[in-house]
């Protein structure tokens, strides 16, 4: 993720730095770094923002498309998929082995590329103005 982003996630959560290094457990001087860009945002921060910033854009509390339909998943990877176990349709970015391209990713960097890419992401995120 990007500074300029985490930037924009922060003013759409309407936090301070203060709020939002609370909210995620680092330090003020964390937050400045990161929106700065002197610092990497690490995957945990940046899942728990993604996060809370889901909880905030859903439409009135209805429930979001499950990515499941979206992506009109078989029955067989649906089985396999924790996203489906777990009836997160709309958190499967968020979840951790997920197998949308057939087989889990080797790691967060690698399905947040393809998660940025996917439509369910997109749908959710940038259809809603979320980021």
């Amino acid at each position: 993720m990007k500074s300029n982003k985490f930037k924009d996630i922060r003013a759409k959560l309407n936090k301070t730095q203060k709020e939002l290094a609370q909210l995620l457990g680092v330090s003020i001087k964390a937050i400045h770094s990161y929106e700065q860009g002197w610092r990497k945002i690490p995957h945990h921060v940046e899942r728990q923002l993604l996060f809370l910033l889901s909880r905030v854009i859903l439409d009135n509390g209805k429930p979001s498309d499950k990515c499941w339909d979206l992506r009109k998943c078989p029955d067989k990877r649906l089985k396999k998929c924790p996203a489906w176990e777990f009836k997160s349709g709309d958190l499967c970015w968020f979840i951790n082995g997920t197998k949308c391209s057939g087989e889990a990713h080797k790691s967060w960097e690698d399905k947040m590329e393809e998660c940025r890419a996917c439509k369910v992401f997109i749908h959710f995120f940038e259809a809603k103005k979320g980021i």
